[in-house]
């Protein structure tokens, strides 16, 4: 569903031919093949997917792609310095002939990223992280909107969240309500799915790309910037892709440090954006919001931990930065009766996960 945090690297992208079974370090374009804007300096639309320890199910992201209805597009691959560099290149080489294949040092997911933009020649760019994949009408379905709406500069859609145990809806449990703006994305209002993502080149462009610095969560920093700097989104409420949620590397599985970096990009936006006085106060009262949900996770790791103390007092940190009722009583609880307060604590925990299974 998301790429994994990895540690940046200065050197420069490593540019293949995309001719089997030969590897040239300068970029070339396309040979003969399956007839794909791929192979035509003129695609409308330039697919980015950057790669790290996917070569198991790569395959499967790109034949959702070139099974697309709408086929003026290109695929820019960019693996990014990937451990099972090997058994990937063993994965692409049928497909080499349709795709532009980058490999450079890791530079994590916003390098990716950056890199691949910088080599599209579409006017959209499509971004599909390569653990997930497409439905077949997902390209025709987004440009269709760019159609209805020229004034559009950034759509996105619904999508299935695939675990081992349950499929569920994208929007169910990260809904999009009303108009898809800056402040909409900073309360929450609206969710973005990265993986459903076509945007106007230019528009990224405008908002200064993805900012490497970033270990995770990039892509929310990406989508803030660019409707901050103008950009005008919209969405659908269809299907259109499917992620997977359980690869071992996937960054949503670390819901600790998806928080912390939710709460650090509202803290640089509030330090790096000309913010009007209201938007500033919005950012700032989410980022003390997240800032509290931040604190209250840590709390809740260290009495699975049993260690009551250390919970103790990131739950009163929590409850001084954004006091809720359900805090208060457990601050209170593990004062009072910490035993039974932790068994509570347990028992709820395993009635959320039965009613997400």
């Amino acid at each position: 569903m998301a790429a994994s945090a990895r540690e940046a690297d200065g050197e420069p992208p490593t540019f293949l031919t995309l001719k089997k079974g030969t590897i040239i370090s300068q970029l070339e374009y396309p040979g003969p093949g399956m007839e794909t804007a791929a192979n035509n300096s003129s695609a409308k639309v330039s697919v980015i997917m950057p790669t790290y320890m996917t070569a198991h199910l790569i395959a499967r992201a790109l034949d959702s792609v070139l099974g697309q209805t709408f086929r003026d597009f290109e695929i820019v691959v960019v693996n990014d310095g990937s451990p099972d560099t090997q058994e990937l290149e063993k994965v692409l080489a049928p497909y080499l002939d349709r795709i532009v294949y980058i490999k450079q040092p890791n530079k994590r997911a916003a390098g990716a990223r950056n890199t691949a933009i910088h080599r599209a020649r579409g006017e959209y760019l499509a971004f599909l992280d390569s653990d997930d994949h497409w439905l077949p009408e997902h390209l025709a379905s987004q440009m269709q909107l760019f159609d209805q709406d020229p004034a559009l500069d950034l759509v996105y859609s619904n999508g299935m969240v695939d675990t081992p145990e349950s499929s569920r809806e994208f929007m169910d449990s990260c809904p999009t309500h009303g108009e898809a703006t800056f402040e909409a994305l900073v309360t929450e209002r609206c969710h973005v799915a990265v993986s459903t993502v076509v945007v106007r080149k230019q528009a990224l462009e405008r908002a200064g790309l993805f900012d490497q610095s970033l270990p995770r969560c990039d892509d929310y920093d990406m989508w803030l910037r660019a409707a901050f700097w103008g950009a005008k989104m919209g969405y659908s409420r269809k299907v259109q892709a499917r992620f997977d949620a359980v690869r071992p590397n996937a960054l949503s599985l670390s819901n600790i440090k998806m928080i912390e970096a939710q709460w650090q990009i509202l803290e640089k936006a509030i330090k790096t954006l000309p913010l009007s006085p209201s938007q500033k106060k919005l950012v700032a009262q989410k980022a003390s919001e997240i800032q509290g949900l931040f604190l209250r996770e840590q709390g809740k790791a260290h009495l699975d931990e049993g260690r009551v103390k250390e919970a103790v007092e990131f739950f009163s940190q929590s409850n001084t930065q954004f006091p809720t009722p359900k805090v208060k009583a457990l601050l209170l609880g593990l004062k009072v009766a910490p035993g039974a307060t932790r068994k509570l604590m347990d028992l709820a925990k395993r009635m959320r996960s039965r009613e997400t299974a």
